[in-house]
């Protein structure tokens, strides 16, 4: 067990706990938040708290972190691309359609499983028993590089640096229709939608700002080629902000039309750029990765305009 405290200041004043514990302790998700403090983890003043309690100026603020679960995923010899890798991370390049993590239905054949044979012992226990290792996460359908933190440390320092918004993460994507400006920006919140627990939605209500720069590279019949910057994180926060503007990524079943793209199975989104300061010396490593072979082979299809 891990214990931390903190006082709350100024800056604090009437935010949640739950938001108040992402904004302090970097490793906690706002789903990791609401469960330490749903299991009595957390209190103020010396009593147990609720996640909805406004924090005011000088509250003390005490935590008990339990030390990560034994793992009991296997590791599994999967090949994996590489492009970077030294004693305290690796940047990983995910081919389209494998599992991040294991969950229900996705067992093992993930990306955490290829790791703990490539990494042995060595992964990052921050995120808990399904997700050794894992800083931030892409999509099943999306292809790209992603961060792996090889112990606390790196996982601490690059998830600080994700949060601060100095962690760089270009994208590239085909969505579907003719995006009117060559440059742009989305600054809109987003939240779990509404009506379908599943999806995210641009959205008031319980969300978190969610802010998408957009770069037109070329123009199709049908089909608009872009670079993508996240500013921010959200979940799904290309997908949904691009269906936001009436263009949705090309073959987001979720997303946008319900019909699939042949030869496409999923979305056509990959994740090329990944830039940050290493943990141990601060210098900046910038790592990117070429399309991968169906986004290339989609965009031939395509007729320029």
């Amino acid at each position: 067990m891990r214990r931390l405290s903190f006082t709350a200041g100024e800056e604090d004043a009437g935010l949640r706990l739950d938001r108040l514990l992402c904004r302090r302790v970097a490793e906690l998700s706002r789903s990791a938040a609401e469960k330490l403090i749903a299991r009595g983890g957390v209190s103020v003043g010396g009593a147990p708290a609720r996640k909805s309690y406004r924090c005011a100026p000088g509250d003390r603020v005490e935590l008990a972190i339990p030390e990560p679960r034994p793992l009991e995923v296997l590791p599994q010899p999967i090949p994996l691309e590489i492009p970077y890798e030294d004693d305290d991370l690796l940047v990983v390049n995910k081919p389209k359609g494998m599992v991040v993590h294991p969950a229900a239905g996705h067992p093992d054949g993930t990306l955490v499983n290829a790791l703990l044979a490539h990494c042995g012992g060595s992964l990052s226990g921050i995120n808990g028993v399904l997700r050794p290792g894992i800083v931030h996460r892409i999509d099943k359908d999306t292809s790209g590089l992603l961060i792996v933190a090889k112990n606390d440390f790196a996982h601490r320092s690059l998830a600080a640096q994700i949060k601060a918004h100095s962690f760089t993460r270009i994208y590239e994507a085909v969505v579907v229709g003719r995006l009117k400006d060559d440059d742009g920006t989305v600054d809109a919140p987003i939240g779990r939608h509404p009506k379908d627990r599943k999806k995210m939605a641009v959205t008031e209500k319980n969300s978190r700002r969610a802010v998408t720069h957009y770069h037109v590279i070329a123009r199709y019949e049908g089909y608009t080629h872009v670079r993508l910057k996240l500013e921010t994180g959200r979940t799904h926060q290309i997908r949904v902000h691009m269906a936001y503007l009436g263009h949705p990524v090309a073959g987001d079943t979720v997303y946008g039309p319900r019909r699939p793209v042949p030869g496409l199975n999923g979305q056509c989104l990959h994740a090329r750029v990944v830039g940050f300061r290493h943990p141990r010396d601060g210098r900046y490593i910038e790592i990117t990765s070429e399309l991968p072979p169906y986004f290339t082979a989609f965009l031939r299809r395509l007729r320029p305009v």
